[in-house]
């Protein structure tokens, strides 16, 4: 388990977020593997993966702060200075995108995408949130920061672009999107509501090759309309609004 050591036995898993063995069994494979075990110095984790791993879960589902770790996980600290290693190092992205890859793969898709969705999702900050790192939406009348980003037909994670909420969507979108387009070469054709239009569709044409379609609510449509391709990216929004950390922006 990378570094569960003889003297701390297996915590027992009592709360919804923590891995099945099941779970488990799909991630392990896919965990970045540690210096150590490369030769390149540092030593073992005093704690396994999995009960790392599971805190993180915990704390972001829950939304408490690091020092509100429950007793019977890692300290809190050893779990968020393992949080920030994986961050540092770009590893939280490399578990990310094998775990994305090995779920298409599963349901008969190439690992790399060649459509895509993008959105953006303005939320509410915390009041001590610093105003250097936050606007106001003046449409969707939110004070705080805006997430931008790109999913493939399946709605599993692109890309992904946090900014203050005054942000436009094609600013961030010309960002987003050269990033993705870099990630993922196979990308050909992205969906994406009315704020995307502009000189953004003749940009990504001629930069990436990339066809950027509207898809335009009819002027017709009264109340909640399900519109073709753009239900994808709602629907990872309305997931991550399940998580407490991830519905109100803290610092």
């Amino acid at each position: 388990m990378y570094g569960n050591a003889a003297d701390r036995p297996e915590r027992q898993r009592r709360y919804p977020t923590d891995m099945t063995d099941a779970e488990w069994a799909e991630a392990r494979p896919l965990l970045p593997t540690p210096g150590w075990m490369r030769g390149r110095g540092g030593r073992p984790e005093g704690y396994c993966h999995r009960a790392l791993l599971d805190a993180i879960r915990y704390l972001v589902d829950n939304g408490i702060k690091w020092r509100a770790m429950p007793a019977d996980f890692p300290p809190w600290d050893r779990a968020y200075a393992f949080f920030c290693r994986w961050r540092e190092n770009a590893l939280v992205k490399e578990f990310h995108d094998r775990l994305r890859g090995r779920v298409r793969e599963k349901l008969g898709r190439d690992t790399e995408p060649t459509a895509g969705v993008i959105d953006s999702q303005s939320i509410k900050a915390d009041a001590v949130v610093g105003a250097d790192s936050r606007g106001f939406d003046g449409g969707k009348l939110v004070n705080g920061r805006k997430r931008h980003v790109v999913v493939d037909t399946l709605g599993l994670l692109l890309g992904v672009m946090v900014t203050s909420a005054d942000v436009g969507d094609r600013t961030a979108a010309h960002i987003l999107l050269h990033q993705v387009a870099d990630a993922h070469h196979r990308l050909a054709l992205v969906w994406a509501d009315g704020g995307y239009t502009g000189s953004l569709v003749e940009y990504c044409l001629a930069t990436f090759a990339l066809v950027l379609a509207i898809v335009k609510r009819s002027d017709d449509m009264r109340g909640f309309v399900v519109l073709p391709k753009r239900w994808i990216v709602e629907r990872l929004f309305a997931h991550l609004m399940r998580s407490r950390r991830l519905g109100l922006v803290r610092p």
